[in-house]
Parts: structure tokens; C-alpha cells; sequence
């Protein structure tokens, strides 16, 4: 699914125009990455929670060569799933 998908659910369901439920779907998506951008945490009920998280410096190695390398700390972002979400998702069938 994009986010042309989701501003066309908006406009099918709620009879939104399509411009503006582009409008809505792209001031949702700034927002949460505005949030994360500062270390905030994004929480939707019955969806799932995104978090930034600090990873260290840590050792890595070349597969191709074998020579250890070192890998620079970052933030990345992480999705955790509630448990309506999840529930829903197995329930889904393929």
C-alpha cells in the first residue's frame, strides 16, 4: 500500500476530495517523522508504537575480504506491533 492508496480509501469511504485527503495523508506522515526527528515517540492505538533508538559503535566484518571493520553508532527507527494489530494480522488469512 502508498499513500496514494490511502488518500484514495479516504476518498472512496468518507467522500473526502482526493487532493485533500492527499493534503491529510501527507501532514500525518510529516508529523510522525517530525516526532521521531526529535526523539519522540509515535504511539496509534490498536496499530503499534515507532521508537528511535541509539545503536553503539560496534565491530563488523567485509564478507568479501574478512577484514574487520568498524561501524559507526546511529539512531533507527523501530515498529512494534500491538496486540490488537497482530491478533488482526493472524487471524488475516493469505
Amino acid at each position: 500500500m502508498r499513500k496514494a492508496d490511502i488518500a484514495n480509501l479516504l476518498h472512496e469511504r468518507h467522500g473526502i476530495p482526493k487532493r485533500e485527503a492527499a493534503g491529510i495523508v501527507e501532514i500525518i506522515l510529516d508529523e510522525m517523522k517530525e516526532c521521531l526527528a526529535r526523539g519522540e515517540e509515535v504511539k496509534i492505538a490498536g496499530f503499534g508504537n515507532f521508537t528511535v533508538r541509539q545503536k553503539r559503535e560496534r565491530k563488523g566484518r567485509n564478507p568479501k575480504t574478512g577484514q574487520e571493520i568498524g561501524i559507526a553508532p546511529r539512531r533507527v527507527v523501530t515498529f512494534r506491533a500491538s496486540p490488537v494489530f497482530k491478533q488482526s494480522v493472524l487471524k488475516a488469512r493469505p
